[in-house]
């Protein structure tokens, strides 16, 4: 039975645990202890094991003893080992991660070299090593230990028996930031001051309180408001009229950002619901996902339109970033699962160049339609400030004309000018572009 009056209080949502962090400020090497909570932690986990690194958790091994009567007994004993990453299998279904490679660490029980099998599972800390944590794993790292630091939508859902759920919807998982739980009277008594709207008014103030304190309006692009009946309308008139009367200018100025919807009840599980109705959804244009998927079209109406603007491929978009120009770099997240360390650290290297240029990264998921038609196009893509011309056509039409004029430079002839004009031009060109070498 609730407690009367019991109001609202702050849930501590279940998220990855970071138990230790020990990595060199010098060259990224270092270790890392997790404990992953729930089955999204697994998918972050996933995203950061590579070939090369050395995990250690507990097991289970069979082991065999031989007594002094020649006899044998075998049981099964927890240990402790360290393998060497050779192969990642991630069984989503049972959630489970499982890693086959050599024991690195000398047992009793396993020797040296020995080929085994780890799974990491829920609940259990693991430890990872690598030889250069590099921003992209750090940035996972806190993606997965802070989730509501990238939530783009707030859905509160309350019902009439006072019970309310405020929560932040990231990209993957639904955090609830606090619970209200306050006791309403059913029976209506006459006027404005019966016990039934004193605790819906309380429970209102709660909830009004909740949002204020867990919301941030300057990330949020839009808040749910839920419930079965007028509940949410009562609430939301409620909220119009104190945040006037308090002068709370997030309210006041974020007010076009709420959407009134109706929900089955108060409980977290009712927003499956909300998701559902395409109208709701509608609303929802402005979150991560459809910034990327915005972005991805209009670099591919670019390659018609204005193809000196839209580049592909490592190779020229590294050579737009070191002209500083990279407005928006589209980017797949599998490029940086590549088994090779040498191929992972061009791109890592590349993301944190364009940041430190003041461009903007968009990172897309493999597993969506959109990271597929990135793909189509190398992975790699750049939509850039200012036109550039095509590097290869520039490069060809420099050698070319070299090839044709080698001997007339060497005189010095009015009737020459025109061509030395010509050709300085296409130098100063190239030496704006870093390819002064040709």
């Amino acid at each position: 039975r609730r407690s009367r009056n019991r109001g609202e209080y702050p849930t501590s949502f279940i998220v990855m645990k970071l138990i230790k962090r020990q990595i060199s400020a010098k060259d990224g090497t270092g270790t890392i202890i997790l404990r992953p909570e729930v089955p999204e932690d697994l998918w972050h986990t996933y995203n950061l094991l590579q070939k090369g690194d050395l995990v250690k958790c507990t097991t289970l091994r069979k082991v065999t003893r031989e007594t002094s009567t020649g006899s044998t007994t075998s049981n099964k004993v927890r240990m402790n080992l360290t393998i060497e990453v050779m192969k990642v299998d991630f069984d989503p279904e049972a959630g489970e991660i499982r890693l086959m490679g050599p024991n690195r660490q000398e047992s009793q029980y396993v020797r040296l070299g020995a080929s085994h099998t780890l799974s990491l599972e829920l609940h259990r800390n693991f430890t990872i090593e690598k030889t250069c944590w590099d921003q992209i794993f750090l940035d996972r790292i806190e993606e997965a230990c802070h989730p509501d630091r990238g939530a783009e939508v707030a859905a509160i859902v309350m019902s009439s028996n006072g019970l309310s759920h405020v929560c932040l919807v990231t990209s993957y998982m639904t955090v609830v930031k606090a619970k209200i739980d306050t006791n309403i009277p059913k029976k209506r008594g006459a006027g404005r001051n019966s016990a039934h709207d004193k605790a819906m008014v309380k429970f209102f103030e709660a909830v009004y309180q909740a949002i204020l304190r867990t919301v941030d309006f300057n990330q949020v692009k839009c808040v749910l408001l839920a419930s079965p009946g007028y509940v949410k309308d009562d609430f939301y008139k409620y909220l119009q009229t104190e945040a006037v009367r308090r002068e709370d200018r997030p309210f006041i100025e974020n007010k076009s950002k709420f959407v009134l919807c109706k929900a089955s009840s108060g409980h977290k599980h009712a927003l499956e619901e909300i998701y559902q109705d395409p109208a709701i959804m509608s609303r929802l244009n402005d979150t991560k996902m459809a910034k990327e998927i915005d972005e991805l079209n209009r670099f591919m109406r670019m390659m018609d339109t204005n193809p000196d603007r839209a580049y592909y491929g490592y190779a020229h978009v590294l050579k737009a970033n070191e002209e500083l120009a990279i407005e928006s770099l589209l980017v797949t997240d599998g490029l940086f699962r590549s088994s090779s360390i040498k191929t992972r650290k061009m791109y890592v290297d590349l993301v944190e160049a364009v940041r430190s240029n003041g461009g903007k990264v968009y990172v897309f998921s493999t597993l969506h339609v959109s990271g597929n038609q990135l793909q189509q196009v190398s992975g790699v893509a750049a939509i850039l400030r200012f036109p550039m011309p095509d590097l290869d056509d520039l490069e060809e039409a420099a050698a070319e004309y070299e090839n044709e004029n080698d001997d007339s430079y060497d005189d010095e002839s009015d009737g020459g000018n025109g061509n030395d004009n010509d050709f300085s031009r296409i130098k100063e060109d190239m030496a704006d572009m870093g390819l002064d070498g040709f």
